[in-house]
């Protein structure tokens, strides 16, 4: 039985076989015989087992199923049959994506004992790459909340902190990452649901350009506004995933572009309302990028504010239509918190809605302004550390704040109205807790963000206080 989250002290559990472990390692040691795949899913069900109980980050485990493939991903390899650099590898899939033959339940009570009949496109590209499948990772119900503690299956807690929110609304992929359970996971991404949980666990995380990984079979919330992404121990690590999960036969072999040895980055101020951001994290991020010898520009950017007003009319709209029914005829079965956050984007006026795509169209010309003269855009993935478990107002020093839910989102919901692909990127601690960067990119430009990440990664000063313990 999982423990309620006043019964634990702040403790981190150990970590699991795969804690700061990258796609490249895990592949090489493959590959020369000093493992296998099937030791990697045992080790893998293993933690899970040792550690779930207190994180909560699998709504459903298959053991079954995971040991299959395992054994086919061995008798592959033996046979010289290699279908890349996850061939073999543990991932995790959010509970809002079609796995064929697993349940996918969204969090909900009106999701309970649905079973998947298909896999989703991008399970089935993974499948296509020799991935091991574990199982499915909890999400906040209906991936409608930033925080990942309102699911059927109980709140998800961060591995850095179990008394701490995993963030949401892919908590429990970054907290299966952050743990040690598997080697990466895949989570959707409507106002910053991969990269929240990723900045507030301390992994990376990758929201990649709108439509780049299809969604076909993953369980919508804002159609105009959702993304699949990815969770992993590095930014490298997630674009490797990205590439397999968004490969077409029109560029799979397309020669991908080089990073910028030298980036122009653009520092966005006032990104934040100042009762929305902790003054140290925003330091720690700025320092991060000026201990790797980037000096960027700061740029006042007056459109923040206009984007989070044009996505939170088009996200209420669309998830509260979405929901209509559910809501009229079965309210009970919601959390009562995000029902009663469907109920209140049910108010949102249809002229608002419709306003807020044109806000969005002038505001891509905009960041495409900002971006002719800049190769990528940084500010902090969230401007806070992650708040105790059920906390819904800010305490920033002495003082009472914002709203929990609007600092999470704050500089992440931007690049979802927008499309344009945005990492998470550890960089190191506040309070013990962890702290991320953010870069934001052009289409076609990612490895200039990865580059600078993994530059990041190498400093000695920032590199110990951005892993687990």
């Amino acid at each position: 039985m999982t423990q309620h989250a006043s019964t634990l002290a702040r403790t981190t559990p150990p970590p699991g076989p795969f804690a700061g472990r990258t796609i490249p390692e895990l592949a090489a040691d493959l590959r020369s015989g000093r493992t296998t795949a099937g030791e990697l899913a045992h080790a893998a069900l293993r933690c899970i087992a040792r550690t779930d109980p207190d994180v909560n980050a699998f709504a459903f485990v298959d053991t079954e199923g995971t040991l299959a493939a395992a054994l086919t991903a061995d008798r592959e390899l033996a046979d010289g049959v290699d279908r890349g650099p996850l061939h073999g590898l543990p991932v995790g899939i959010k509970d809002m994506i079609d796995v064929a033959g697993l349940p996918t339940t969204a969090g909900s009570a009106h999701l309970a004992g649905r079973v998947a009949r298909h896999d989703a496109t991008c399970v089935r590209r993974l499948r296509a790459a020799g991935a091991v499948i574990v199982g499915k990772t909890t999400t906040h119900e209906f991936a409608y909340g930033p925080m990942g503690d309102r699911s059927m299956h109980g709140p998800t807690r961060n591995p850095r902190d179990l008394t701490r929110m995993s963030g949401g609304s892919s908590g429990g992929s970054a907290a299966a990452v952050a743990a040690g359970q598997v080697a990466y996971a895949l989570g959707t991404d409507t106002g910053g649901s991969v990269r929240v949980p990723a900045a507030l666990c301390g992994v990376a995380g990758f929201k990649p350009a709108y439509g780049a990984i299809p969604t076909d079979g993953v369980l919508p919330l804002a159609r105009s506004l959702d993304h699949v992404g990815v969770l992993a121990a590095t930014a490298a690590d997630c674009l490797t995933v990205h590439r397999i999960l968004a490969a077409t036969t029109t560029n799979a072999d397309s020669p991908l572009p080089g990073p910028v040895t030298t980036p122009r980055v653009a520092w966005l101020e006032s990104a934040a309302e100042p009762a929305e951001r902790d003054p140290r994290v925003v330091d720690v991020v700025r320092r991060a990028l000026e201990e790797i010898g980037i000096r960027a520009r700061h740029v006042d950017w007056t459109w923040a504010p206009t984007c989070r007003d044009a996505f939170a009319a088009i996200q209420g709209t669309e998830a509260s239509t979405l929901h209509a029914a559910r809501m009229k005829h079965a309210p009970r079965l919601f959390d009562e918190e995000v029902l009663e956050r469907l109920r209140a984007a049910a108010t949102v006026p249809r002229w608002a809605y419709e306003a807020a795509f044109a806000t969005r169209a002038v505001a891509a010309r905009h960041a495409e302004d900002l971006l002719d003269g800049h190769d990528l855009i940084a500010m902090p993935t969230v401007p806070i550390t992650a708040p105790p478990l059920n906390t819904r107002r800010l305490h920033i020093g002495d003082r009472p704040s914002g709203a929990v839910r609007d600092a999470l989102l704050s500089l992440t919901s931007t690049w979802n109205l927008l499309g344009l692909p945005a990492f998470s990127i550890p960089v190191g601690t506040v309070d013990g807790l962890p702290v991320a960067l953010q870069l934001i990119c052009r289409a076609g430009h990612e490895a200039t963000a990865t580059a600078v990440a993994e530059r990041v990664a190498r400093n000695p000063l920032l590199t110990p206080s951005a892993h687990l313990p």
